[in-house]
């Protein structure tokens, strides 16, 4: 079987997460999650700019494995502060660094300049990540069904409910999305790319959306780039989004953000 991106990507994260353990012992973590700044309702500011418009989660990512680097003049304050002067719901902040190019204090940094909740953008993988996770600072953290084991899911989204936080479910496929729908959280991401080939298609959210309960949240997450897709989407139930690259190649990032929610499809008008 051919080794994919997400096999590497586990394969290096899991290394890290022993030497972060022998590092900083979790008793220590969590003594500073305990001292963290309170949660931001992340779910909540989601689900109710939803209901008024649309949601949207604008990610701080410097680079993908994919593209490579994406924007060079990389600011995660000043990144932050455009997003929320132009209109995001919350932040997302890459904190993975092989792949990513993202770091750790790129989280406190972006969620200081703003008053918006902040998902920590990572393969998370052990209850370390979730302590550490709101040690930083972080509001949410995301969990890929692609990338664990239904127990390992159980136990990331008990250890962030331990923790008040909220979870992002990400699913790719019919299978995951079944997965995820055993877990509590409301926030379903689906993940119009294919962590395995690295295509992308907004099939994927056309498609899965007709399977998700009333009672979940979709975010749309990857291929968006127009208000045009926004409210494509919107017609198929996703009014959420999980939007990065598109805005993080913009010069003006605050004027991009107000131009991909200029023209919300309002609730009702499918």
């Amino acid at each position: 079987m051919t080794e994919t991106v997400l096999d590497k990507i586990k394969a290096y994260k899991l290394d890290e997460i022993a030497a972060d353990k022998a590092a900083k012992p979790i008793e220590a973590v969590e003594a500073e999650a305990r001292e963290a700044d309170p949660v931001r309702g992340f779910a909540k500011a989601v689900m109710t700019a939803s209901r008024q418009g649309y949601g949207l989660i604008a990610e701080i990512k410097k680079a993908s494995p994919s593209k490579g680097l994406i924007r060079e003049d990389f600011d995660p304050e000043m990144l932050a502060i455009a997003y929320e002067t132009g209109g995001a719901t919350c932040l997302s902040v890459l904190t993975d660094t092989p792949s990513f190019q993202g770091a750790k204090p790129f989280l406190p940094t972006a969620r200081a300049a703003c008053s918006l909740p902040v998902l920590r953008k990572d393969f998370m993988y052990d209850s370390y990540q979730v302590a550490e996770a709101r040690a930083m600072g972080a509001d949410c953290i995301l969990i890929i069904l692609a990338s664990v084991s239904d127990t390992q899911a159980a136990e990331l989204e008990a250890a962030a409910t331990e923790w008040n936080m909220d979870v992002l479910l990400e699913v790719h496929d019919e299978d995951e999305l079944n997965r995820a729908c055993a877990l509590k959280s409301p926030l379903l991401g689906i993940n119009n790319r294919n962590l395995k080939t690295f295509d992308t298609t907004l099939d994927t959210t056309r498609t899965l959306s007709r399977l998700v309960p009333a009672d979940r949240t979709i975010v749309c997450e990857s291929g968006l780039s127009t208000a045009q897709d926004l409210s494509d989407m919107a017609r198929y139930g996703a009014r959420s989004f999980l939007i990065g690259e598109s805005l993080m190649r913009k010069d003006d990032v605050t004027a991009a953000t107000r131009a991909i929610l200029a023209s919300p499809l309002m609730p009702g008008a499918m």
